[in-house]
């Protein structure tokens, strides 16, 4: 079988999945899980097939015109090269465990067919995006992808969050897909093709007559699907969905997928200078920004979503400062840590019959109840703090490296602000991210809230996917960082000394002021006693995390409780915690800014329609229904009444005309 064939059936397969799931789901249930499972593991062996036949050689290319479309033709094509192979492999891997893992997480979920399936195609969509050769067949999963993500948010569409979490999903990010979509026609038009090596080639000869517009209007996109600032508000509320679709959608798909299209068409960014600092600028932001907001929240699952947003900025980071393989070497790090702690998180769940409502600062005695992920989280947050050996510190460090470089003008069509921009945010970030990371492992697993009820073990699926993950997150990045730069652009990703000690020592501080914080919080503290907690009713994870979600009060059971007064993120944060908590209210800003006008707009409009539209179209129908009421009242019938009309208006016709007479008109 040639690799071209190998390629087309790894994104092919997970599709034939999801349709055959949709078919046999209520006829063939015993077929649900079979079609789930399998089809995203024979894309893993397939993609690891195409990569070893690739090995970080030249791109291998393959394409067909699908129909004539006039002087710029689109094309079914194929463009494997060393990223795309790699990428591959991550989506795969990533997805196979979240279909593993969901067997055990929704076994009793009603809508589990339509979840599962939903979660092939999301793959589906995913791995076209990575494979594609041409824009538009890229646009295709891009946008598939989008409406996976509104129906597997939306899973438990029964809570009013999660209707709203998933309408806002769409809502952002389709506000970012339309400039992006005029930049891809903007761009095809400037290249004449839509075919990406055919752009890259346009670039390099100088074929782009708007590189800046072209550029922002592709990060337009980029940043609602990347929840990169000022498009990345919908992250933390898709947190309303089921814990594996968010382990799906941060660590292998979506997310991921608007920094894989900057890595892959980086020369078009970097013809723009100006495009390459508003890049740095969004990257900064982000970073500062979402590491924040982490340290104030009281949500497990949000402090990840903004952690991965946080993530998301160090790999937009490289990229302003030029550096794709940095870039994408943090992408399949973060793949794997950020997806066990997702899954890890779920277990929480699954054994609490806790929620992601203020969960943190309510937990206690986890530790010995759920060994298996309070092992495996710990190494995935030790990874998220880039502490060495741990994956995430060869990939973090990278990005460190090369903004250092930028910053001393040693990289090409970069601006030095670039540099300087992504390095001081870069090493803020690692403060912060090893301070919330820290924050949420005593809180989650040291806390000294109130004990909720013991729902049981988790089933075997759910705890061998967190082992399985955790291989990666601790070894991934050391052995890694020697051999990526073949399959990349040859680029070393070595650690630098000098980031290697700024951001490591950074860490540590961070690390180690949280818990000095927390300890000095908790000394004299009271724990809440034992079984003061309601009992929840038994269920399997994913109908206990419908039920929280639909909770409004942040209590377990019926018991309220008052924010934990241990929280070292309160005394780490002090007046910022409040607005962190919020997000720094953009909603609120946006509400004000853009949702309120338009909803007046809408006001106004319809007050037009029903009142002066409406009043007009029925007056123009009146007119006539009066004047034939007047002409029906005067067919009476009477020929008295009709000769005396008739008299009466011969006697004032002759009356008009002696006037007209005599006064000579």
């Amino acid at each position: 079988m040639t690799t071209t064939t190998l390629a087309v059936l790894v994104p092919l397969l997970p599709f034939l999945g999801a349709a055959a799931g949709l078919l046999l789901g209520r006829t063939a249930p015993g077929f649900v899980r079979p079609l789930a499972v399998l089809p995203p593991l024979a894309a893993l062996v397939l993609a690891a097939l195409v990569a070893v036949r690739q090995g970080g050689g030249p791109a291998l290319d393959a394409h067909t015109e699908l129909t004539p479309t006039g002087s710029v033709p689109v094309e079914l094509a194929l463009h494997v090269d060393g990223f795309a192979a790699l990428v591959a492999i991550l989506v795969a891997f990533v997805a196979a465990c979240v279909q593993i893992y969901s067997t055990g997480y929704l076994r009793d979920d009603p809508r589990y067919p339509s979840y599962a399936a939903l979660v092939s195609l999301f793959t589906s969509a995913m791995l076209l995006v990575v494979y594609s050769g041409d824009l538009i067949v890229l646009l295709v999963g891009w946008e598939v992808m989008g409406i996976c993500s509104y129906f597997l948010v939306g899973h438990y569409w029964e809570t009013p969050e999660a209707r709203a979490a998933s309408l806002k999903a769409f809502l952002v990010t389709k506000l970012g897909d339309v400039p992006f979509l005029i930049g891809l026609f903007a761009l095809a038009t400037d290249a004449g093709s839509f075919r990406i090596t055919r752009v890259l080639g346009a670039v390099a000869s100088g074929g782009l007559h708007h590189p800046t517009l072209v550029a922002l209007l592709l990060l337009a996109g980029v940043a609602g699907k990347s929840a990169q600032f000022p498009l990345h508000t919908w992250l933390p509320d898709a947190m309303a969905g089921p814990t594996p679709v968010s382990a799906l959608i941060h660590a292998a798909t979506m997310v991921a997928a608007g920094v894989y299209f900057v890595a892959r068409l980086l020369p078009v960014f970097e013809a723009s200078g100006a495009a390459m600092l508003v890049l740095a600028v969004m990257a900064a932001v982000t970073m500062a920004g979402s590491g924040l907001a982490a340290l104030a929240q009281d949500d497990i699952k949000r402090v990840l979503a903004y952690s991965t947003i946080g993530q998301l900025g160090y790999m937009t980071g490289a990229l302003a400062v030029g550096d794709r393989g940095a870039a994408v070497f943090h992408l399949l790090s973060h793949g794997a840590f950020k997806a066990l702690l997702f899954l890890a998180a779920g277990v929480v769940i699954h054994a609490t019959g806790t929620n992601s409502l203020a969960a943190m600062s309510r937990m206690r005695g986890l530790r010995d109840r759920v060994p298996d992920a309070y092992w495996t989280m710990t190494v995935a947050l030790l990874a998220l703090a880039a502490i060495p050996p741990f994956s995430g510190f060869f990939s973090k460090e990278s990005v460190l490296g090369a903004a250092e470089h930028a910053a001393h003008g040693d990289t090409a069509h970069v601006p030095g602000a670039a540099g300087w921009l992504v390095l001081v945010a870069g090493l803020l970030t690692a403060l912060l991210t090893a301070a919330y990371a820290t924050r949420l492992w005593l809180l989650a697993f040291h806390g000294r809230g109130a004990e909720a009820p013991d729902h049981g073990r988790q089933p075997l699926t759910m705890t061998v996917v967190l082992w399985v993950l955790a291989v990666p997150s601790l070894a991934f990045g050391g052995l890694a960082y020697r051999a990526l730069p073949g399959w990349f652009d040859g680029i070393s990703l070595t650690p630098t000394p000098l980031t290697s000690i700024l951001g490591t020592g950074l860490a540590v501080v961070g690390g180690l002021l949280t818990y000095g914080v927390w300890q000095r919080t908790t000394r004299g503290l009271v724990s809440p006693p034992l079984g003061a907690v309601a009992a929840h009713p038994e269920g399997d994870a994913g109908r206990v995390e419908a039920e929280a979600i639909a909770s409004h009060t942040p209590a377990y059971g019926d018991i309220a409780y008052a924010p934990d007064p241990a929280d070292p993120g309160r005394a780490l944060l002090g007046p910022l915690h409040r607005p962190a908590a919020a997000g720094f209210h953009l909603d609120a800003v946006y509400a004000a800014l853009f949702v309120r006008p338009v909803l007046a707009a809408a006001s106004l409009v319809r007050f037009l329609d029903r009142e002066v539209v409406d009043t007009y179209v029925g007056a123009a129908g009146a007119l006539p229904r009066l004047l034939g009421a007047a002409v029906r009242r005067a067919q009476t019938g009477n020929v008295q009444t009709y000769v005396s009309a008739l008299l009466a208006g011969t006697v004032v016709l002759a009356v008009v005309v002696v006037v007209l007479v005599a006064t000579g008109a």
